[in-house]
This record gives C-alpha cells, structure tokens and sequence, in this order.
C-alpha cells in the first residue's frame, strides 16, 4: 500500500470521461481488482513513478483514498515509457488515436518496425505502413486507417501516388473484396477532402486579406482545376455505371418470361432514362 501522494504520471494520456467514470464506479463497487504497477523514483526514497494503471490512480483519488495497492517493480526511465505505451497497446483496441501516436513514438526510440510488431502483437506490414504515413504528415490517411475506413496498403498508396495511381488502387482494392459499399465511397470522399483540403487534421489559422499576385491566382486555378477533374472522373464512374445497368437490364428483358413476371406484379415501370436506352436499343416493345 502506497499513498498516492506519493505517485507521480510521468507518462499521463487523457481518456473519455465516461470510460473513466465507469472504472471508478466499478472500483467503487467491487474494489481493485488489479494492482497498479509503480518504480522506485531515482534519487529518492519515499517517492515513486507510475509505470501502469493511471485510470485506477486516478479513480482512487476520485472515490477520495489515501492509499492504493502497489506492485514496485525496478525498471529504467526509459524502460518506464516503453512499459507504459505496450500496456496501453495492450488494453486497447487496435484502431485508437492513441495507438498510432504510441506506434510513432516506439519508433522515434529506435526500435525497428519487426521489435514494433512484436511488442505491440501487431502485423510488421501495417507498422510499416502506419509509420510510413506518419512521416509523411498524412494525417488524414491516418485517421481513415486507424477508423478502419481503409486499409493500410491502400492509404499508403495514396500517399505516395498521382490521381491515375490513386484509381487504379482503389480498383483493386475492390475487386480483391477489400473496398466495397460505404467503405468504397468513404474511402473517395476521403480522397477528395485530402486534395482539396491537405493532408493536415488541422485547420489553418485565418489569414489577413492580402495583395492579388499570379502565384495566388495559380494556385487558386490549380485547386479548381483539380476539383474538376474530379467532377470529370465522377462523371465517367456514373457512366460506366449506367452502361452496366443498361446492359445488364437489356439482358433481362429479352427473357420474355422474366418480363411476364415482372407485370404481373406490376413492376412494369422503369426510370425514364433506362426505358430510352432500351426503347433505342430496340429491347423495349
């Protein structure tokens, strides 16, 4: 048993209030179940640093003990830290913020993309990927990734690719069954806002009005210019698209039973557009 005024969070991380109040609502009620895990402080021989278990710190000091029970363990400072990021590795889900800074920064330590992966019982291709992201200030894939809207391979790509490049990924990416649905369309959302808006999470601070010059009045054009070609490459999607259907359409309709069926549950209407692609194909009578 340790007071805990005689702990200190040298690694502190901030959490959701309503995960918080349900640990210490769970302590509360049942106790703790698990110790927290603390260093001897060096140079120092009453006071301690917190290796883990801030949640369950800080609940005790919520539910106002004075005490809590302690495993000591002696470890480095640095040992400490790496300690404290596996663990909240470990008690996380694989997809949290926090997972991928704490992946960033084993890497910022030195450790290599395999000691990564080990530690955190993660695959060495998406630390790999992650961390490759990462350095490049890709942000936006980041987040995308780590919410699961796309796969890492596919975000890497992305980073490291031109428009026609970035098409040809997310094609296969849907004929390999990875995109597909609103993961498809979420994944072509995220690209235009990256193109438009950058690859920052953060939105710049306002910019006083300042003199026209030509290389405000390029870059202006180039940013419309590149959200046309996106209206253009849409446009084309919707096409393809439309000829699918109408092909696929043409192909029911000449099956005479099919059509038999189909009236006699009066689904005997069609869009407009549909009836004169057919009408003008000759399948419609």
């Amino acid at each position: 048993m340790i007071p805990l005024d005689q702990i200190s969070v040298v690694n502190p991380r901030e959490r959701g209030q309503k995960k918080f109040r349900q640990i210490a609502k769970n302590i509360a009620n049942i106790g703790l179940k698990k110790p927290i895990t603390v260093t001897p402080k060096p140079g120092s021989k009453d006071k301690f640093l917190l290796v883990c278990g801030q949640g369950r710190y800080e609940a005790y000091q919520t539910l106002g003990q004075d005490e809590i029970p302690c495993i000591v363990v002696d470890v480095s400072e640095s040992k400490l830290l790496l300690m404290s990021l596996v663990e909240n590795l470990a008690r996380r889900n694989p997809s949290s913020v926090e997972m991928v800074h704490a992946i960033g920064a084993l890497k910022e330590r030195g450790y290599s993309f395999a000691e990564i992966a080990t530690k955190t019982d993660l695959n060495v291709g998406y630390i790999r990927g992650i961390i490759k992201l990462i350095q490049r200030g890709e942000e936006r894939l980041v987040m995308a990734v780590e919410r699961g809207q796309i796969p890492v391979s596919v975000a890497v790509t992305i980073a490291v690719s031109d428009d026609h490049d970035i098409q040809r990924a997310l094609t296969e990416a849907y004929e390999s069954n990875d995109l597909r649905g609103k993961r498809l369309l979420a994944a072509r959302r995220l690209i235009e806002k990256r193109q438009t808006e950058g690859k920052s999470l953060r939105r710049g601070t306002r910019r006083t009005k300042s003199a026209v010059s030509s290389k405000r009045l390029l870059q202006t054009y180039q940013a419309e210019s590149a959200k046309q070609r996106l209206v253009i490459q849409k446009s084309k999607l919707c096409e393809t698209r439309l000829l699918f259907v109408v092909s696929a359409i043409r192909q029911l309709v000449e099956d005479k039973k099919f059509v038999d069926l189909l009236r006699s549950e009066d689904l005997d209407t069609m869009p407009a557009y549909l009836a004169t692609e057919l009408s003008r194909k000759g399948c419609l009578t």
